[in-house]
């Protein structure tokens, strides 16, 4: 079965292929020729990953996936957020955001956060269907590891507390993340249908 991800971010694709059961393929958005802008302005997880899924469904018919994840800090009330791939505005790089983060939680005591993913999969009759993963650790004060991408070289998750996720191999970091799990929930259900 293809499944259309409402994408063209590379490092999701590959972490997202290498996590599905046999049989079942990721097409990217560039992969389909969905070329569109698609405008995230809900104020929830749950709330982009639908906008996304929803607009690739009209266009398409077939069943397709978007995620919508970020990093919630405790110290910054839950931020980034929502706000997470754009922190340090539109456009925003990796290094840029990671930057910000630093700046913003310098001097804190409590580094706690979570990676949070929520998948929206709607299926080819047009159900629509919402799966979340979490993974709870600490921030860093400085980036270290060169795998992953995001805010990936600043979390150690509770499972590796001296390990960032971008210290971690790809099947580490794959056995325990916020999108795997979200993706254990979704291909679990997909098992049962």
């Amino acid at each position: 079965m293809k499944i259309i991800l409402a994408s063209n971010n590379a490092h999701k694709a590959r972490e997202i292929e290498h996590m599905l059961p046999t049989g079942m393929k990721i097409e990217t958005l560039r992969e389909v020729g969905y070329n569109k802008p698609i405008i995230e302005d809900a104020d929830t997880f749950e709330g982009n990953a639908l906008i996304k899924a929803r607009a690739i469904f009209s266009e398409y018919g077939r069943p397709c996936m978007a995620d919508d994840s970020g990093l919630e800090v405790n110290c910054l009330n839950g931020a980034p957020g929502v706000f997470s791939a754009r922190y340090s505005g539109e456009g925003a790089t990796d290094e840029e955001n990671n930057k910000k983060l630093l700046e913003a939680i310098r001097g804190k005591e409590d580094l706690s956060a979570r990676f949070r993913t929520v998948i929206a999969y709607i299926d080819k009759s047009g159900a629509e269907h919402l799966f979340e993963g979490c993974v709870e650790g600490c921030l860093t004060t400085s980036p270290r590891g060169s795998e992953g991408f995001g805010y990936d070289p600043l979390f150690c998750p509770l499972e590796f507390p001296n390990l960032t996720f971008a210290e971690l191999s790809l099947e580490d970091k794959n056995k325990i993340s916020h999108r795997s799990r979200a993706l254990h929930a979704l291909t679990a259900w997909l098992s049962s249908k």
